[in-house]
């Protein structure tokens, strides 16, 4: 087996779909555009959602790519040996073409040929779908793999929480799925030992996921209009496996930033490998959400909370190590080196990391000192052992200090914190403030119904109309819709007067009443920039893009969908308008 580095795999993943005929697309956004169910893109397949139903990519019906993922449900598990909050999915797909055979085939065929891979076949095992009372077993994929060679003890039937597949959010398109594990050489648990058992003897580096279904937010099930097939590959884990490696955390990727570390705090990474590698991750997946064009900054809800947490923390094993001074930015620094050919943003976007990273840095410096006068204010009170959830929430959202400090600094004095009530406020005051990130707007995952798609339209002449008071200079920073409502991010370096935002409603709604036709054709990458399209050009996107035109109003390349007139829109308002950011504003606004 072939020893090999992110960028090795990475190529030789896109190669090898090239060759068969699959179109290679670039990493979207970890902020999902369309889908109010999630704060980031948690799987390759996240941005592709509205293409598995249906709609048609411009690119075609064979994909790839390797997308930016993070997911935080595990983020007390950092600090194992395989838990990243950040993490690369190398993903193919068929969108209505091929299906189960040549799917398992290709997976087989990479990671086993000489020329990719070159696993060792009697290292491999696979999961099949064994079936339940609403989906049949999938003997044609325990078949496929049977033809080429597995033998009987590497190929197992497992139930649906082993091998069925959907978001995290439980809505949206889904199937059994097809899995590959890796033998890492441990011994069985125990007899009955198999790739479902978490003892750590078999690591899953890939699944092929046969998207046949659709379940909405109320449990139903129906069929797709077409078959897909979405796969997945994690790059770290897959390094891990193939070059031996005990951890994700001793890949190369994260050489740079242990190696600083261990000079930094004189310590060596062997003996203080849990805050090492909660560090390591944190500052990594903080230095990703800075540097997407979103210009997410620390807060406390939403995108922001997590940012913020993942600041906050690395901050706190950082004083752990005995490093107090800021030392941040050398660290990002060290990851957008490693990453910039890769992920252009993180250049792009360099200062303004730098720049926020130091602000939080300086924020929550403050708050460890206000934080703790105040904590021991409240326990001096208490007349029992357990600090009040309400108390907990007051310190958080009223001061800014973590729920996770007040839980250290309890168990430090040999109390506990009521965090179920201190959820529980939390949820309220959520409901309260309606934010998107608690679920408060209804509609599943990327919502097609004809009010959403209303408000897809609407975007462009939310943009088209922001560019024509304030300048060609302002871009679309970010689009969150939902069929209630659209919330719109922007450039700009002021709050919006009353006048203003009068004057933004008076504008685009004098755009719907023209009843102009929304067309749309495929073009190539320079014929739409050629045009005038706006959109973000990506240099390593050159084949078709949708470009959407309507009349002299808007051209912008976008996936869709939209409806076919203006007309049909009815009444923009603005419900509100606030900061998203430093120099970025967010509308939020409703059809009436």
């Amino acid at each position: 087996m072939k020893k090999i580095i992110a960028n090795e795999l990475r190529e030789k993943y896109l190669e090898f779909f090239a060759s068969k005929n699959h179109k290679i697309i670039p990493s979207s956004s970890i902020i999902p555009e369309n889908d109010p169910t999630v704060l980031f893109t948690t799987a390759g397949m996240h941005p592709l959602v509205p293409y598995l139903l249906g709609e048609a990519h411009p690119a075609g019906k064979r994909l790839c790519d390797y997308q930016k993922c993070i997911r935080t449900s595990d983020i007390d598990e950092v600090g194992d040996n395989s838990h990243l909050t950040f993490f690369e999915m190398l993903g193919n797909w068929s969108l209505g073409d091929y299906f189960k055979e040549d799917a398992i085939k290709y997976s087989y065929e990479f990671l086993t040929s000489e020329k990719y891979l070159g696993i060792d076949i009697d290292r491999l095992y696979f999961t099949v779908f064994k079936g339940d009372e609403d989906f049949p077993k999938d003997t044609e994929s325990y078949n496929i793999w049977k033809s080429l060679g597995v033998e009987d003890d590497h190929l197992f039937y497992l139930p649906r929480e082993n091998n069925f597949w959907i978001l995290g959010s439980g809505i949206g398109p889904c199937g059994p799925d097809t899995e590959m594990f890796y033998d890492t050489g441990k011994p069985k648990c125990s007899d009955d030992c198999n790739p479902a058992c978490d003892c750590g003897k078999y690591l899953e580096i890939w699944n092929d996921v046969f998207m046949e279904y659709y379940k909405d937010e109320n449990g139903n099930l129906s069929k797709l209009k077409q078959q897909n097939v979405d796969t997945g590959m994690g790059l770290e884990r897959t390094i891990t496996v193939l070059n031996g490696y005990e951890s994700v955390y001793d890949s190369t990727l994260f050489k740079g930033v242990k190696e600083k570390l261990e000079e930094l705090a004189n310590m060596k990474y062997e003996d203080n490998k849990k805050s090492f590698r909660i560090i390591m991750d944190h500052i990594r997946t903080s230095t990703f959400i800075l540097g997407d064009d979103h210009g997410i900054t620390p807060s406390n809800i939403g995108a922001g909370y997590v940012l913020r947490r993942l600041i906050r923390r690395s901050i706190r094993h950082l004083r752990k190590l005995n490093i107090e001074s800021f030392v941040l930015n050398d660290l990002a620094n060290i990851y957008i080196e490693e990453y910039k050919s890769v992920y252009e943003e993180l250049i792009r976007n360099k200062e303004f990391i730098f720049t926020e990273m130091e602000k939080e840095y300086n924020k929550f410096v403050k708050t460890i000192k206000d934080g703790e006068r105040l904590f021991y204010r409240v326990i001096k009170h208490l007349d029992k052992d357990t600090i009040s959830g309400s108390d907990a929430f007051k310190l958080f959202d009223t001061f800014g200090f973590p729920i996770e400090m007040t839980e250290e600094l309890a168990k430090e004095n040999n109390l506990k914190v009521d965090i179920e009530g201190f959820n529980q406020c939390f949820k309220e005051h959520q409901e309260k403030s309606r934010t998107i990130d608690a679920g408060s707007f209804k509609g599943g995952l990327a919502d097609t119904s004809i009010e959403s798609t209303k408000y897809h339209t609407l975007a462009h002449l939310l943009l088209a109309t922001l560019q024509e008071i304030y300048g060609k200079d302002i871009i679309q920073k970010g689009c969150n819709i939902t069929h209630e409502r659209i919330r719109f991010d922007f450039n700009l370096d002021h709050k919006l007067s009353d006048e203003e935002k009068v004057k933004i409603e008076n504008r685009v709604n004098e755009m719907i009443k023209t009843n102009t036709p929304v067309i749309w054709k495929e073009m190539s990458y320079e014929d739409a920039k050629k045009s005038g399209a706006h959109g973000t050009f990506d240099s390593k996107y050159k084949d078709l893009v949708k470009v959407y035109t309507i009349g002299n109003l808007s051209k912008e390349i976008c996936g869709g969908p939209h409806v076919e007139n203006t007309g049909v829109l009815g009444h923009f308002k603005i419900v509100k308008e606030e900061s998203s950011g430093a120099g970025v504003r967010r509308i939020k606004g409703i059809l009436e």
